[in-house]
């Protein structure tokens, strides 16, 4: 997160705009500042697989070192302090770690808070947020080099809306995204892994956040 994006537009109406690691405990450095983390996990307690209930996914961010260690709903979503200065190798050192303790390895996405503070901030669909259920934001694990925008144009609903943005791909489906091609087929047209949170998980992990500031 944090980068720019080289690819973006605006079209008027409701087009678009456009390593396995050893598991180890993160080194506290003497004089570093605490960073707040929200971290987002995928594929973990869906459909009675992988499942990781959340005082154990708690005992195993502590385990690695991270400290007020929070989680909310059990889809996966934590946030915790850190003198980690690296989110990325907070990442790596976090699925390292679940999959030698729980025996299979989640994505996991660890955004400083700002980033997701940033993220609300930008979303271009303010008048939504009333129906948190219907707004959902797409955390992009890393810059895409060629979104085929076009492709996501031609197979949104009639009432879907979207906007590429920094880092975060915005998504308003008012019908739900249970049916939805384009929801189906984000990922594969980003070219990126994506994470995915409602906007009621999103405000409510920032406020989580909050309290730790």
């Amino acid at each position: 997160m944090g980068y720019a994006l080289s690819v973006s537009r605006i079209v008027p109406g409701n087009r678009a705009t456009v390593r396995e690691v050893p598991t180890r405990k993160l080194v506290v450095r003497e004089g570093d500042l605490m960073t707040t983390y929200i971290a987002l996990f995928r594929g973990i307690n869906v459909g009675g697989k992988n499942k990781l209930p959340m005082k154990d996914l708690v005992a195993t961010l502590e385990n690695v070192g991270c400290q007020e260690v929070a989680t909310y709903i059990q889809s996966g979503n934590a946030v915790f302090q850190s003198e980690e200065q690296d989110a990325s190798l907070l990442s790596e050192t976090i699925e390292a770690a679940i999959k030698e303790r729980h025996g299979f390895e989640p994505r996991v996405l660890v955004l400083a808070s700002e980033e997701m503070e940033r993220a609300m901030r930008s979303n271009p669909y303010s008048e939504a947020e009333s129906e948190p259920k219907t707004l959902h934001l797409y955390f992009l694990a890393a810059p895409p080099e060629s979104p085929d925008l076009d492709a996501l144009e031609g197979i949104k609903g009639d009432r879907e809306r979207f906007v590429l943005g920094d880092g975060v791909f915005y998504l308003h489906a008012p019908d739900g995204i249970g049916r939805s091609k384009l929801a189906a087929n984000i990922e594969k047209l980003l070219g990126v892994p994506v994470t995915a949170r409602n906007w009621r998980t999103v405000r409510k992990v920032m406020e989580m956040a909050q309290q730790h500031g």
